[in-house]
C-alpha cells in the first residue's frame, strides 16, 4: 500500500478535490508543489516515446532518404514535431468541445479564476508542460547542431512561459484555445517541412500552412481583444485575493492598463506577422529566380542543339555555303552571243 500511496503520486494528477454542484459532487483539482513530481514522471515518458518515434519510424525514412547532414537534422525535428502537434491538436479539441469552451465563449472569463480543473484539463497540462521540459536534455541526445540550440531553447522558453502562466494564473481554458491554434498552424508547417525533404518541387502544403497561419493568427487576435478587452473587465471579483486565485482582474477593471496590454499583444502579433510576410516573399523571390534560371537554361539548350543540327544538315562547312547533297552551288555561265 506504500508503495502505491507512492506510485500515485508520480503517476496521477494531485490535490483534488469534491466541489457541490447542483447535480452532487464533482471532484476536480487545484495546482500544488507535487505536480513536480508528476511532470518528472511524464518528462522519462516522454523521452521514452521520443526515441521510439525516432528509431522505429524517422531513422528507418531516413536511411531511404540519403538525405545531408543538415536536412537529417530538420528532417528528425520535424518529424517529431509533427506527431506531437498532431496528438496535441486531437486531445485539446477533445478537451474544448467536451468541456464546452467552443460552443460557450463567455465560459473563458466567466467566473474567474478558474481554480479548480476538470481532471483532463489538468492532466493535458501537465502532459504539455514534461513535454517542453524534456525537450531541453533531447538538445544533448539528437545532438543538435550549435547554430541550432539558440532557436530551439527561445522556442521551448516561449511555449513553456505560456503554457505554465496560463495553468499557474488560473487562465487554462483562454490558454487551451490559444494551444489549439497555435498546435494547428505548427503541424502544417512541420508537415509541409516533412514533404519537402522527400520531394523538394513539392511546395503545395507550404501554401496550405500559409493560409492556416494567417487564420489562427487573426483569431488568436480576436480572441485576445474579446477575453482581455471585454471579458475580464466584466469579473464580478476585482478584488486582489491571491489565496482564491484571483492575481490580476482587478487590474483590467483600469482601461489604461487594459489598453496597454491590448498595444502589446498587437505589436507581438504584427512582428509575428511581419516575419511571415518577409519569410513568404524570399521564399516566392527564390522560387521565380528558380524558374527563370530553368527558362534560360532550357533556351540555351534549345539554341545549342539547334546550331548542332544546322552544322550536321551540310548547309555549311568552312563557311562556305552548300547544296542540301553536300555540294557547292556554281553560277552558270552566260554564252556571249
Amino acid at each position: 500500500q506504500v508503495t502505491a500511496k507512492t506510485a500515485f503520486l508520480f503517476i496521477l494528477p494531485q490535490y483534488n478535490v469534491s466541489v457541490p454542484t447542483a447535480d452532487g459532487e464533482l471532484v476536480q483539482y487545484h495546482y500544488g508543489l507535487k505536480d513536480l513530481v508528476t511532470i518528472l514522471f511524464y518528462i522519462f515518458i516522454a523521452i521514452i516515446l521520443h526515441a521510439v518515434v525516432q528509431e522505429y519510424a524517422l531513422d528507418k525514412i531516413n536511411r531511404r532518404l540519403h538525405l545531408s547532414k543538415v536536412k537529417h537534422s530538420k528532417f528528425n525535428e520535424s518529424g517529431q514535431l509533427v506527431a506531437f502537434h498532431l496528438t496535441s491538436v486531437i486531445w485539446c479539441l477533445y478537451v474544448v468541445v467536451t468541456e464546452g469552451y467552443i460552443s460557450n465563449p463567455r465560459s473563458l472569463w466567466e467566473n474567474y479564476p478558474h481554480v479548480y480543473l476538470p481532471y483532463q484539463v489538468k492532466f493535458f497540462y501537465l502532459c504539455q508542460l514534461a513535454y517542453w521540459l524534456h525537450a531541453l536534455p533531447e538538445l544533448y541526445f539528437q545532438k543538435v547542431r550549435k547554430e541550432e540550440i539558440p532557436r530551439q531553447l527561445r522556442c521551448i522558453a516561449l511555449y513553456l512561459l505560456h503554457i505554465a502562466g496560463a495553468y499557474l494564473l488560473n487562465l487554462t481554458r483562454l490558454g487551451l484555445i490559444l494551444l489549439l491554434l497555435q498546435y494547428l498552424a505548427e503541424f502544417f508547417f512541420h508537415m509541409a517541412r516533412l514533404v519537402y525533404f522527400t520531394d523538394e518541387n513539392n511546395e503545395k502544403l507550404f501554401n496550405v500552412w500559409a493560409v492556416v497561419f494567417v487564420v489562427t493568427r487573426l483569431f488568436t487576435l480576436t480572441l485576445y481583444i474579446l477575453v482581455i478587452g471585454f471579458g475580464l473587465p466584466r469579473v464580478e471579483s476585482q478584488a486582489l485575493d491571491p489565496e482564491r486565485g484571483n492575481f490580476f482582474s482587478f487590474l483590467f477593471n483600469n482601461i489604461l492598463f487594459r489598453m496597454s496590454v491590448l498595444l502589446l499583444v498587437c505589436l507581438f502579433q504584427a512582428s509575428v506577422m511581419w516575419r511571415f510576410i518577409h519569410f513568404q516573399l524570399r521564399r516566392w523571390r527564390e522560387y521565380w529566380n528558380e524558374q527563370s534560371s530553368r527558362k534560360r537554361a532550357a533556351a540555351a539548350g534549345t539554341k545549342q542543339q539547334t546550331k548542332l543540327l544546322k552544322r550536321d544538315s551540310g548547309y555549311h562547312e568552312n563557311g562556305v555555303v552548300k547544296a542540301e547533297n553536300g555540294t557547292s552551288p556554281r553560277t552558270k555561265k552566260l554564252k556571249s552571243p
